[in-house]
Protein backbone atom coordinates (compact mmCIF):
# COMPACT_ATOMS: atom_id res chain seq x y z
CA UNK A 1 0.00 0.00 0.00
CA UNK A 2 2.68 2.36 0.91
CA UNK A 3 4.68 1.63 -2.62
CA UNK A 4 1.59 2.39 -4.03
CA UNK A 5 0.84 5.54 -2.65
CA UNK A 6 4.05 6.55 -3.14
CA UNK A 7 3.75 6.04 -6.93
CA UNK A 8 0.59 8.03 -7.25
CA UNK A 9 2.16 10.74 -5.03
CA UNK A 10 4.48 11.03 -8.09
CA UNK A 11 1.84 11.31 -10.29
CA UNK A 12 0.04 14.11 -8.80
CA UNK A 13 2.65 16.04 -7.07
CA UNK A 14 3.73 18.23 -10.18
CA UNK A 15 0.14 19.68 -10.16
CA UNK A 16 0.49 20.38 -6.41
CA UNK A 17 3.61 21.98 -6.66
CA UNK A 18 3.11 24.27 -9.31
CA UNK A 19 1.61 26.82 -6.85
CA UNK A 20 4.59 26.70 -4.80
CA UNK A 21 7.05 26.74 -6.53
CA UNK A 22 5.95 29.49 -9.04
CA UNK A 23 5.19 31.57 -6.07
CA UNK A 24 5.78 34.71 -8.12
CA UNK A 25 9.58 33.87 -8.41
CA UNK A 26 11.25 35.24 -11.47
CA UNK A 27 14.57 33.98 -11.30
CA UNK A 28 17.55 35.11 -8.70
CA UNK A 29 20.65 34.19 -10.66
CA UNK A 30 22.91 32.59 -7.74
CA UNK A 31 23.78 29.24 -6.64
CA UNK A 32 24.00 29.64 -2.88
CA UNK A 33 23.96 25.86 -1.97
CA UNK A 34 25.42 23.89 -5.07
CA UNK A 35 28.12 21.40 -3.93
CA UNK A 36 27.57 18.63 -5.61
CA UNK A 37 30.58 16.31 -6.73
CA UNK A 38 31.21 14.47 -9.47
CA UNK A 39 28.68 11.61 -10.77
CA UNK A 40 31.41 9.32 -10.13
CA UNK A 41 31.80 9.96 -6.25
CA UNK A 42 35.02 11.35 -6.33
CA UNK A 43 35.08 14.87 -4.94
CA UNK A 44 38.21 16.21 -6.70
CA UNK A 45 37.36 14.41 -10.17
CA UNK A 46 37.30 17.57 -12.85
CA UNK A 47 33.56 16.18 -13.63
CA UNK A 48 32.40 18.19 -10.39
CA UNK A 49 29.45 19.95 -11.11
CA UNK A 50 29.94 23.32 -9.33
CA UNK A 51 33.86 23.17 -10.69
CA UNK A 52 34.79 23.69 -6.58
CA UNK A 53 38.35 23.86 -6.32
CA UNK A 54 39.29 23.86 -9.65
CA UNK A 55 39.30 27.19 -10.37
CA UNK A 56 36.52 26.63 -13.09
CA UNK A 57 33.34 28.64 -13.61
CA UNK A 58 30.51 25.98 -15.21
CA UNK A 59 27.74 27.97 -14.27
CA UNK A 60 29.20 31.25 -16.13
CA UNK A 61 30.33 28.66 -18.95
CA UNK A 62 26.56 27.03 -18.53
CA UNK A 63 25.07 30.87 -19.27
CA UNK A 64 27.53 31.23 -22.12
CA UNK A 65 26.26 28.02 -24.17
CA UNK A 66 22.34 28.95 -23.59
CA UNK A 67 23.09 32.21 -25.32
CA UNK A 68 25.38 30.81 -27.88
CA UNK A 69 23.87 27.50 -28.61
CA UNK A 70 20.52 25.18 -28.31
CA UNK A 71 21.77 23.13 -25.74
CA UNK A 72 25.12 21.90 -24.21
CA UNK A 73 25.81 18.79 -22.25
CA UNK A 74 28.00 18.66 -18.94
CA UNK A 75 30.68 17.86 -21.08
CA UNK A 76 30.44 20.50 -23.52
CA UNK A 77 30.41 23.16 -20.46
CA UNK A 78 33.61 21.80 -19.10
CA UNK A 79 35.05 22.56 -22.88
CA UNK A 80 34.31 25.79 -23.15
CA UNK A 81 35.39 26.55 -19.71
CA UNK A 82 38.68 24.72 -20.86
CA UNK A 83 38.54 26.56 -23.96
CA UNK A 84 37.81 30.30 -23.12
CA UNK A 85 35.06 32.11 -24.54
CA UNK A 86 36.82 33.87 -27.20
CA UNK A 87 38.62 30.98 -28.50
CA UNK A 88 35.69 28.70 -28.43
CA UNK A 89 33.52 31.27 -30.27
CA UNK A 90 36.93 31.28 -32.95
CA UNK A 91 36.65 27.72 -33.11
CA UNK A 92 32.67 27.64 -34.12
CA UNK A 93 33.83 30.35 -36.71
CA UNK A 94 35.86 28.61 -38.55
CA UNK A 95 33.50 25.32 -38.49
CA UNK A 96 32.13 24.69 -42.24
CA UNK A 97 27.67 25.18 -42.13
CA UNK A 98 25.97 22.16 -42.03
CA UNK A 99 24.18 22.18 -45.14
CA UNK A 100 19.90 21.52 -44.32
CA UNK A 101 19.17 20.73 -48.07
CA UNK A 102 22.29 17.76 -48.28
CA UNK A 103 20.65 16.90 -44.77
CA UNK A 104 17.04 16.35 -45.98
CA UNK A 105 18.57 14.32 -49.50
CA UNK A 106 18.66 11.01 -47.43
CA UNK A 107 16.23 11.92 -44.99
CA UNK A 108 13.91 12.26 -48.82
CA UNK A 109 15.28 8.86 -49.95
CA UNK A 110 14.25 7.17 -46.87
CA UNK A 111 10.95 8.39 -46.14
CA UNK A 112 10.26 7.83 -49.93
CA UNK A 113 11.19 4.39 -49.59
CA UNK A 114 9.16 3.94 -46.66
CA UNK A 115 6.09 5.75 -48.42
CA UNK A 116 6.54 3.16 -50.59
CA UNK A 117 6.22 0.14 -48.48
CA UNK A 118 2.95 0.87 -47.17
CA UNK A 119 0.96 1.53 -50.70
CA UNK A 120 1.61 5.68 -50.96
CA UNK A 121 1.53 7.02 -54.58
CA UNK A 122 4.65 8.10 -56.18
CA UNK A 123 2.51 10.76 -58.18
CA UNK A 124 0.97 12.45 -54.62
CA UNK A 125 4.60 12.10 -52.91
CA UNK A 126 6.58 15.49 -51.96
CA UNK A 127 9.04 17.17 -50.17
CA UNK A 128 7.24 19.18 -47.56
CA UNK A 129 7.81 20.93 -44.35
CA UNK A 130 8.05 17.55 -42.75
CA UNK A 131 11.22 16.63 -44.31
CA UNK A 132 12.87 20.36 -43.33
CA UNK A 133 11.79 19.62 -39.39
CA UNK A 134 12.95 15.95 -39.50
CA UNK A 135 16.41 17.77 -40.64
CA UNK A 136 16.64 20.81 -38.83
CA UNK A 137 15.89 18.53 -35.35
CA UNK A 138 18.79 16.58 -36.73
CA UNK A 139 21.07 19.05 -36.87
CA UNK A 140 20.24 21.12 -33.92
CA UNK A 141 21.17 17.71 -31.98
CA UNK A 142 24.21 16.17 -33.92
CA UNK A 143 25.69 19.25 -36.02
CA UNK A 144 29.46 20.44 -34.73
CA UNK A 145 28.45 24.11 -35.62
CA UNK A 146 26.34 24.81 -32.77
CA UNK A 147 26.76 28.34 -33.17
CA UNK A 148 25.59 28.97 -36.72
CA UNK A 149 22.62 26.77 -35.77
CA UNK A 150 21.92 29.22 -33.23
CA UNK A 151 22.22 32.44 -35.06
CA UNK A 152 20.18 31.32 -38.44
CA UNK A 153 17.37 30.71 -35.70
CA UNK A 154 18.24 34.27 -34.54
CA UNK A 155 18.00 35.32 -38.25
CA UNK A 156 14.75 33.34 -39.35
CA UNK A 157 12.96 34.63 -36.93
CA UNK A 158 14.30 38.42 -38.02
CA UNK A 159 14.13 37.38 -42.06
CA UNK A 160 11.01 35.63 -41.87
CA UNK A 161 9.41 33.11 -44.09
CA UNK A 162 6.74 30.27 -42.94
CA UNK A 163 5.80 26.81 -43.57
CA UNK A 164 2.74 28.52 -42.19
CA UNK A 165 1.57 29.23 -45.81
CA UNK A 166 1.32 27.44 -49.13
CA UNK A 167 4.99 27.02 -48.92
CA UNK A 168 4.54 23.78 -46.58
CA UNK A 169 4.53 21.92 -49.67
CA UNK A 170 8.22 23.06 -50.87
CA UNK A 171 10.95 21.65 -48.21
CA UNK A 172 14.07 21.52 -50.17
CA UNK A 173 13.01 25.57 -50.85
CA UNK A 174 12.56 26.25 -46.89
CA UNK A 175 15.95 24.11 -46.32
CA UNK A 176 17.60 25.80 -48.95
CA UNK A 177 16.40 29.30 -47.61
CA UNK A 178 17.60 28.26 -44.05
CA UNK A 179 21.19 27.28 -45.99
CA UNK A 180 21.30 31.09 -46.51
CA UNK A 181 20.87 32.12 -43.00
CA UNK A 182 23.07 29.65 -41.89
CA UNK A 183 25.84 29.99 -44.36
CA UNK A 184 25.43 34.26 -43.89
CA UNK A 185 25.57 33.86 -40.14
CA UNK A 186 29.12 34.86 -39.96
CA UNK A 187 29.31 36.94 -42.93
CA UNK A 188 28.22 40.33 -44.05
CA UNK A 189 25.06 41.52 -43.81
CA UNK A 190 24.88 43.18 -46.98
CA UNK A 191 25.23 39.71 -48.55
CA UNK A 192 22.55 38.10 -46.65
CA UNK A 193 20.23 41.19 -47.33
CA UNK A 194 20.90 40.52 -50.81
CA UNK A 195 20.41 36.70 -50.80
CA UNK A 196 17.11 36.82 -49.09
CA UNK A 197 15.66 39.22 -51.72
CA UNK A 198 16.95 37.30 -54.54
CA UNK A 199 15.98 33.57 -52.88
CA UNK A 200 12.55 32.21 -54.33
CA UNK A 201 11.10 31.68 -51.33
CA UNK A 202 11.36 35.04 -50.23
CA UNK A 203 9.94 35.93 -53.45
CA UNK A 204 7.30 33.51 -52.96
CA UNK A 205 5.98 34.41 -49.47
CA UNK A 206 6.34 37.99 -50.25
CA UNK A 207 5.46 38.45 -53.83
CA UNK A 208 7.69 40.09 -55.67
CA UNK A 209 8.75 36.35 -57.26
CA UNK A 210 7.07 37.17 -60.64
CA UNK A 211 6.44 40.93 -59.83
CA UNK A 212 5.87 42.99 -63.12
CA UNK A 213 7.00 46.39 -64.36
CA UNK A 214 3.51 49.00 -64.58
CA UNK A 215 0.85 48.64 -66.95
CA UNK A 216 -1.38 51.58 -66.05
CA UNK A 217 -3.44 50.39 -69.03
CA UNK A 218 -4.59 47.02 -67.56
CA UNK A 219 -3.82 48.70 -64.14
CA UNK A 220 -1.25 46.73 -63.13
CA UNK A 221 1.42 47.82 -60.60
CA UNK A 222 4.12 46.51 -58.94
CA UNK A 223 3.43 44.67 -55.71
CA UNK A 224 4.75 46.82 -52.49
CA UNK A 225 4.71 44.06 -49.96
CA UNK A 226 8.39 43.20 -50.39
CA UNK A 227 9.52 46.88 -50.61
CA UNK A 228 7.61 47.60 -47.18
CA UNK A 229 9.18 44.40 -45.23
CA UNK A 230 12.40 44.75 -46.44
CA UNK A 231 12.51 48.57 -45.32
CA UNK A 232 10.29 48.00 -42.08
CA UNK A 233 11.05 44.39 -40.57
CA UNK A 234 14.73 43.65 -42.63
CA UNK A 235 16.67 46.92 -42.45
CA UNK A 236 15.75 50.73 -41.02
CA UNK A 237 12.46 50.00 -39.25
CA UNK A 238 9.71 52.42 -38.57
CA UNK A 239 11.57 55.35 -37.21
CA UNK A 240 15.05 57.02 -37.41
CA UNK A 241 17.33 55.64 -34.15
CA UNK A 242 20.29 57.26 -33.00
CA UNK A 243 23.20 54.25 -32.30
CA UNK A 244 22.30 53.22 -28.71
CA UNK A 245 18.94 52.56 -30.21
CA UNK A 246 16.60 55.53 -28.90
CA UNK A 247 14.48 57.30 -31.63
CA UNK A 248 15.52 60.25 -32.82
CA UNK A 249 12.99 63.47 -32.42
CA UNK A 250 12.15 66.43 -34.69
CA UNK A 251 11.85 70.23 -33.61
CA UNK A 252 8.04 69.27 -32.48
CA UNK A 253 9.39 66.30 -30.33
CA UNK A 254 7.99 63.75 -32.77
CA UNK A 255 9.23 60.52 -33.79
CA UNK A 256 11.25 61.14 -37.52
CA UNK A 257 9.36 58.04 -39.88
CA UNK A 258 12.55 56.43 -41.95
CA UNK A 259 10.02 56.28 -44.77
CA UNK A 260 7.12 57.18 -46.29
CA UNK A 261 3.93 55.47 -48.37
CA UNK A 262 6.10 56.95 -51.80
CA UNK A 263 9.45 55.47 -51.02
CA UNK A 264 7.03 52.08 -50.53
CA UNK A 265 6.00 52.52 -54.43
CA UNK A 266 9.41 53.80 -55.63
CA UNK A 267 11.46 51.07 -53.81
CA UNK A 268 8.94 48.17 -55.41
CA UNK A 269 9.37 49.34 -58.42
CA UNK A 270 12.96 48.21 -57.68
CA UNK A 271 11.89 44.50 -57.09
CA UNK A 272 10.27 44.23 -60.92
CA UNK A 273 11.43 41.36 -63.11
CA UNK A 274 12.33 39.02 -60.81
CA UNK A 275 11.23 34.90 -61.49
CA UNK A 276 12.89 31.62 -62.24
CA UNK A 277 15.05 30.37 -65.27
CA UNK A 278 15.00 26.55 -64.14
CA UNK A 279 12.27 24.08 -63.67
CA UNK A 280 11.81 21.94 -60.85
CA UNK A 281 10.64 18.88 -63.33
CA UNK A 282 13.45 17.54 -65.07
CA UNK A 283 11.35 16.32 -68.11
CA UNK A 284 10.02 19.35 -69.26
CA UNK A 285 13.11 20.51 -71.82
CA UNK A 286 11.99 24.77 -72.22
CA UNK A 287 13.37 27.31 -70.08
CA UNK A 288 10.41 28.64 -67.81
CA UNK A 289 9.22 31.86 -68.56
CA UNK A 290 8.29 35.05 -66.58
CA UNK A 291 5.02 34.42 -64.76
CA UNK A 292 6.26 30.36 -64.84
CA UNK A 293 4.08 29.02 -61.63
CA UNK A 294 6.12 28.79 -58.34
CA UNK A 295 5.50 25.13 -58.37
CA UNK A 296 6.96 24.53 -61.18
CA UNK A 297 10.39 25.86 -60.35
CA UNK A 298 13.34 24.86 -58.59
CA UNK A 299 12.94 26.78 -55.29
CA UNK A 300 17.21 26.52 -54.29
CA UNK A 301 18.15 28.41 -57.11
CA UNK A 302 17.89 32.21 -56.88
CA UNK A 303 15.82 34.22 -59.01
CA UNK A 304 16.79 35.49 -62.19
CA UNK A 305 16.01 39.02 -63.91
CA UNK A 306 13.99 38.87 -66.94
CA UNK A 307 14.67 42.37 -68.13
CA UNK A 308 11.51 43.01 -70.39
CA UNK A 309 9.73 42.88 -67.04
CA UNK A 310 11.51 45.33 -64.71
CA UNK A 311 10.39 48.45 -64.31
CA UNK A 312 12.38 51.22 -66.16
CA UNK A 313 13.20 54.62 -65.56
CA UNK A 314 14.58 56.55 -62.44
CA UNK A 315 13.70 55.82 -58.47
CA UNK A 316 13.97 58.00 -55.78
CA UNK A 317 13.78 56.04 -52.26
CA UNK A 318 14.25 57.58 -48.79
CA UNK A 319 13.79 61.06 -49.58
CA UNK A 320 16.29 61.98 -52.37
CA UNK A 321 18.32 58.89 -53.01
CA UNK A 322 18.14 58.43 -57.09
CA UNK A 323 18.40 55.56 -58.42
CA UNK A 324 19.33 56.46 -62.38
CA UNK A 325 17.65 55.18 -65.42
CA UNK A 326 19.47 53.00 -67.92
CA UNK A 327 20.49 50.57 -65.17
CA UNK A 328 19.90 46.93 -65.44
CA UNK A 329 17.43 44.85 -63.39
CA UNK A 330 20.22 43.48 -61.15
CA UNK A 331 22.06 46.80 -60.88
CA UNK A 332 18.99 48.49 -59.35
CA UNK A 333 18.42 45.61 -56.95
CA UNK A 334 22.25 46.20 -55.98
CA UNK A 335 21.78 49.75 -55.81
CA UNK A 336 19.37 49.38 -53.41
CA UNK A 337 19.99 46.80 -50.86
CA UNK A 338 23.52 49.14 -50.53
CA UNK A 339 21.93 51.91 -49.94
CA UNK A 340 19.52 49.83 -47.22
CA UNK A 341 22.48 48.71 -45.94
CA UNK A 342 24.91 52.33 -45.07
CA UNK A 343 21.63 53.41 -43.65
CA UNK A 344 22.33 54.88 -40.25
CA UNK A 345 19.82 52.52 -38.46
CA UNK A 346 20.58 49.43 -39.62
CA UNK A 347 23.25 48.90 -36.65
CA UNK A 348 21.10 49.41 -33.87
CA UNK A 349 18.15 48.09 -35.45
CA UNK A 350 19.78 44.74 -36.09
CA UNK A 351 21.73 44.96 -33.08
CA UNK A 352 18.66 45.11 -30.75
CA UNK A 353 17.11 42.22 -32.49
CA UNK A 354 19.99 40.09 -32.52
CA UNK A 355 21.02 41.12 -28.54
CA UNK A 356 16.88 40.31 -27.78
CA UNK A 357 17.31 36.75 -29.05
CA UNK A 358 20.58 35.49 -28.07
CA UNK A 359 20.76 37.47 -24.55
CA UNK A 360 18.16 39.43 -23.43
CA UNK A 361 14.81 41.25 -23.88
CA UNK A 362 15.88 44.63 -22.56
CA UNK A 363 19.37 45.85 -23.07
CA UNK A 364 20.32 48.78 -21.88
CA UNK A 365 21.06 51.67 -24.44
CA UNK A 366 25.09 51.56 -23.80
CA UNK A 367 25.05 47.91 -24.45
CA UNK A 368 22.99 48.89 -28.25
CA UNK A 369 25.67 50.85 -28.85
CA UNK A 370 28.72 49.17 -28.67
CA UNK A 371 27.45 46.22 -30.36
CA UNK A 372 26.20 48.46 -33.01
CA UNK A 373 29.38 50.38 -33.66
CA UNK A 374 31.16 47.26 -34.03
CA UNK A 375 28.61 46.15 -36.67
CA UNK A 376 29.37 50.40 -37.87
CA UNK A 377 32.95 49.14 -38.51
CA UNK A 378 34.61 46.20 -36.97
CA UNK A 379 38.23 47.04 -38.52
CA UNK A 380 37.27 49.24 -41.42
CA UNK A 381 34.34 46.86 -42.76
CA UNK A 382 30.81 47.88 -41.72
CA UNK A 383 28.10 44.99 -41.12
CA UNK A 384 30.40 42.07 -40.36
CA UNK A 385 28.21 40.18 -38.36
CA UNK A 386 30.99 37.24 -36.98
CA UNK A 387 32.31 41.08 -35.03
CA UNK A 388 28.48 41.10 -34.01
CA UNK A 389 27.68 37.77 -32.72
CA UNK A 390 31.23 38.35 -30.89
CA UNK A 391 30.38 41.56 -29.67
CA UNK A 392 27.05 40.17 -28.19
CA UNK A 393 27.83 37.03 -26.50
CA UNK A 394 31.21 38.35 -25.02
CA UNK A 395 29.62 42.36 -24.02
CA UNK A 396 29.87 43.03 -20.15
CA UNK A 397 26.02 42.71 -19.94
CA UNK A 398 25.90 39.81 -21.46
CA UNK A 399 28.84 38.09 -19.02
CA UNK A 400 29.10 40.14 -15.94
CA UNK A 401 27.86 38.43 -12.99
CA UNK A 402 26.20 41.46 -11.27
CA UNK A 403 23.81 41.81 -14.59
CA UNK A 404 22.16 38.35 -12.83
CA UNK A 405 19.92 40.07 -10.69
CA UNK A 406 18.61 43.09 -11.98
CA UNK A 407 15.58 43.50 -12.27
CA UNK A 408 15.38 44.12 -15.94
CA UNK A 409 17.61 41.65 -16.94
CA UNK A 410 16.63 38.54 -18.77
CA UNK A 411 14.26 36.65 -21.36
CA UNK A 412 11.68 34.22 -21.74
CA UNK A 413 13.04 31.05 -23.03
CA UNK A 414 11.55 30.27 -26.18
CA UNK A 415 9.26 26.90 -26.09
CA UNK A 416 11.51 25.61 -29.42
CA UNK A 417 14.83 26.75 -27.12
CA UNK A 418 13.50 24.79 -24.12
CA UNK A 419 13.01 21.81 -25.61
CA UNK A 420 16.20 21.56 -27.53
CA UNK A 421 18.08 22.61 -24.44
CA UNK A 422 16.36 19.71 -22.71
CA UNK A 423 17.27 16.92 -25.23
CA UNK A 424 20.32 18.09 -26.00
CA UNK A 425 21.42 18.91 -22.08
CA UNK A 426 20.68 15.28 -21.44
CA UNK A 427 22.06 13.65 -24.68
CA UNK A 428 18.95 12.47 -26.57
CA UNK A 429 19.71 9.22 -28.92
CA UNK A 430 17.79 7.13 -31.40
CA UNK A 431 19.59 4.16 -32.76
CA UNK A 432 17.89 5.41 -36.43
CA UNK A 433 20.95 7.45 -38.42
CA UNK A 434 18.97 10.70 -37.92
CA UNK A 435 17.27 12.29 -34.56
CA UNK A 436 13.95 12.57 -35.90
CA UNK A 437 11.23 14.87 -34.35
CA UNK A 438 8.57 16.60 -36.05
CA UNK A 439 7.29 19.11 -34.14
CA UNK A 440 4.17 18.99 -34.85
CA UNK A 441 2.41 18.54 -31.88
CA UNK A 442 4.96 20.64 -30.06
CA UNK A 443 3.75 23.41 -31.95
CA UNK A 444 -0.04 22.57 -31.31
CA UNK A 445 0.47 23.00 -27.72
CA UNK A 446 3.65 25.90 -27.53
CA UNK A 447 2.77 28.40 -30.70
CA UNK A 448 6.25 28.12 -32.23
CA UNK A 449 8.36 25.27 -33.90
CA UNK A 450 11.06 26.26 -36.39
CA UNK A 451 10.44 27.86 -39.75
CA UNK A 452 6.33 28.04 -38.95
CA UNK A 453 5.74 31.58 -37.82
CA UNK A 454 1.94 32.78 -38.52
CA UNK A 455 3.20 35.90 -40.45
CA UNK A 456 5.87 37.44 -41.55
CA UNK A 457 5.89 39.25 -37.93
CA UNK A 458 7.36 36.28 -36.21
CA UNK A 459 5.87 34.47 -33.62
CA UNK A 460 5.97 37.55 -31.43
CA UNK A 461 7.17 41.21 -31.62
CA UNK A 462 10.52 42.45 -30.84
CA UNK A 463 8.34 44.79 -28.41
CA UNK A 464 5.88 43.28 -26.95
CA UNK A 465 4.84 44.54 -23.63
CA UNK A 466 2.69 42.31 -21.08
CA UNK A 467 0.13 43.80 -18.59
CA UNK A 468 1.25 44.54 -15.33
CA UNK A 469 4.88 44.95 -14.01
CA UNK A 470 6.43 44.82 -17.56
CA UNK A 471 4.13 48.09 -18.54
CA UNK A 472 4.18 49.33 -15.25
CA UNK A 473 8.21 49.34 -15.81
CA UNK A 474 8.41 50.12 -19.69
CA UNK A 475 9.87 46.66 -19.88
CA UNK A 476 9.37 44.58 -23.50
CA UNK A 477 8.57 40.64 -22.96
CA UNK A 478 9.24 39.70 -26.51
CA UNK A 479 8.41 35.45 -25.97
CA UNK A 480 5.39 36.38 -23.71
CA UNK A 481 3.37 37.52 -26.51
CA UNK A 482 2.65 33.31 -27.15
CA UNK A 483 2.75 32.53 -23.26
CA UNK A 484 -0.85 32.11 -22.28
CA UNK A 485 -3.00 29.91 -20.51
CA UNK A 486 -3.42 27.41 -23.52
CA UNK A 487 0.47 27.36 -24.05
CA UNK A 488 2.12 27.10 -20.82
CA UNK A 489 -0.45 24.37 -19.85
CA UNK A 490 0.62 22.67 -23.42
CA UNK A 491 4.39 23.12 -22.28
CA UNK A 492 3.86 21.43 -19.44
CA UNK A 493 1.40 18.53 -20.65
CA UNK A 494 3.91 17.57 -23.77
CA UNK A 495 6.73 18.16 -21.22
CA UNK A 496 5.17 15.50 -18.64
CA UNK A 497 4.28 12.85 -21.24
CA UNK A 498 7.83 13.49 -22.69
CA UNK A 499 9.32 13.58 -19.12
CA UNK A 500 7.22 10.86 -17.19
CA UNK A 501 5.25 8.80 -19.18
CA UNK A 502 7.55 7.60 -22.54
CA UNK A 503 9.69 10.38 -24.05
CA UNK A 504 8.93 10.77 -27.46
CA UNK A 505 10.96 12.45 -30.11
CA UNK A 506 7.68 12.75 -32.33
CA UNK A 507 8.69 10.61 -35.45
CA UNK A 508 6.30 9.71 -37.90
CA UNK A 509 4.90 6.64 -36.22
CA UNK A 510 1.99 5.14 -38.21
CA UNK A 511 4.93 4.94 -41.23
CA UNK A 512 7.65 3.77 -39.32
CA UNK A 513 5.77 1.25 -37.03
CA UNK A 514 4.15 -0.72 -40.19
CA UNK A 515 8.08 -0.95 -41.55
CA UNK A 516 8.85 -2.19 -38.74
CA UNK A 517 11.43 0.62 -37.83
CA UNK A 518 9.31 2.33 -35.21
CA UNK A 519 11.94 1.66 -31.95
CA UNK A 520 14.95 2.47 -34.21
CA UNK A 521 13.81 6.13 -34.79
CA UNK A 522 12.49 6.66 -31.39
CA UNK A 523 14.97 8.38 -29.26
CA UNK A 524 15.56 7.72 -25.27
CA UNK A 525 17.84 9.74 -23.19
CA UNK A 526 21.33 9.18 -22.44
CA UNK A 527 22.08 10.67 -18.57
CA UNK A 528 24.64 7.79 -17.11
CA UNK A 529 25.65 10.77 -14.79
CA UNK A 530 22.29 11.31 -13.40
CA UNK A 531 21.49 7.84 -12.99
CA UNK A 532 24.60 7.36 -10.87
CA UNK A 533 23.32 9.90 -8.80
CA UNK A 534 19.26 8.41 -8.52
CA UNK A 535 19.32 8.42 -5.26
CA UNK A 536 20.57 11.40 -4.00
CA UNK A 537 17.74 14.13 -5.01
CA UNK A 538 20.58 17.06 -4.16
CA UNK A 539 23.09 15.67 -6.02
CA UNK A 540 20.88 15.38 -9.11
CA UNK A 541 19.08 18.76 -8.45
CA UNK A 542 22.69 20.30 -8.26
CA UNK A 543 23.68 18.36 -11.93
CA UNK A 544 20.00 19.56 -13.32
CA UNK A 545 21.10 22.98 -11.95
CA UNK A 546 24.14 23.21 -14.04
CA UNK A 547 23.02 21.89 -17.11
CA UNK A 548 19.71 23.35 -18.04
CA UNK A 549 19.26 26.41 -15.03
CA UNK A 550 22.78 27.33 -15.80
CA UNK A 551 23.32 28.00 -11.88
CA UNK A 552 20.29 30.04 -11.60
CA UNK A 553 18.32 27.82 -9.40
CA UNK A 554 16.32 29.51 -5.89
CA UNK A 555 16.89 28.47 -2.90
CA UNK A 556 13.09 28.03 -2.78
CA UNK A 557 12.72 26.15 -6.02
CA UNK A 558 15.88 23.70 -5.41
CA UNK A 559 14.65 22.83 -1.77
CA UNK A 560 11.04 22.46 -3.09
CA UNK A 561 12.07 20.10 -5.94
CA UNK A 562 14.30 18.45 -3.14
CA UNK A 563 11.42 17.75 -0.77
CA UNK A 564 9.11 16.48 -3.45
CA UNK A 565 11.75 13.76 -4.73
CA UNK A 566 12.96 12.78 -1.11
CA UNK A 567 9.88 10.06 -0.55
CA UNK A 568 10.49 8.56 -4.12
CA UNK A 569 14.16 7.15 -2.99
CA UNK A 570 12.83 3.70 -3.23
CA UNK A 571 11.98 4.16 -6.82
CA UNK A 572 15.10 5.72 -8.68
CA UNK A 573 13.45 6.05 -11.81
CA UNK A 574 10.58 8.04 -10.92
CA UNK A 575 12.63 10.32 -8.22
CA UNK A 576 15.02 11.45 -11.65
CA UNK A 577 11.33 11.91 -13.92
CA UNK A 578 10.58 14.25 -11.19
CA UNK A 579 13.47 16.15 -10.85
CA UNK A 580 13.57 16.44 -14.40
CA UNK A 581 9.96 17.40 -14.66
CA UNK A 582 9.89 20.28 -11.64
CA UNK A 583 13.39 21.75 -12.94
CA UNK A 584 11.61 21.82 -16.25
CA UNK A 585 8.41 23.45 -15.24
CA UNK A 586 10.12 26.23 -13.07
CA UNK A 587 10.83 29.39 -13.74
CA UNK A 588 13.79 29.08 -12.81
CA UNK A 589 14.65 27.55 -15.99
CA UNK A 590 12.12 28.85 -18.46
CA UNK A 591 13.69 32.70 -17.72
CA UNK A 592 16.81 32.35 -18.60
CA UNK A 593 19.11 35.43 -16.37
Amino acid sequence: MKNILTFLSFLFLPFLLQAQIYNDYIGTGHNDGVIVSSSSGDTDNDQTVNGAGHGRDLAGASRFMSQATLGATLEDLLEVDDMGYEAWLENQFNLPATSYVETMEPMDSFIYEVYLQIGGDPDEYYASAQHFRLAWSHISQTAPDVLRHRIALALSEIFVISTDSDLFQRGYGVGSYYDVLSENAFGNYKDLLMDISLHPTMGFYLSHFNNPRSNPIANVHPDENYAREIMQLFSIGLYELNNDGSRQLDANGDYIPTYDNDDIKELAKVFTGLGMTDWYLEDIPDAPFFGAPFYFIDPTIPMSMFEPFHEPGVKTILGDFTIPAGQTGMEDIEMAVDHLFNHQNVGPFISDLLIKRLVKSNPTPEYIDRVASVFNNSNGVRGDLKAVVKAILLDEEARDCDWINHWSNGRLKEPIQRYTQYVKGLRAEAAAPWFWHQGFVFEVLTDQFAMSAPTVFNFFSPTYQANGDFANENLVGPEFQIFNSSTAIGYFNYLYYMTVIDFNNEVPEESLNAVGLLEDFKAELVIPDLQALNTNPEAIVDYLDMVLVHGNMSDETRQAIIDSCEPLQDFPEYLLKMALYLTMVSPDFNIMK
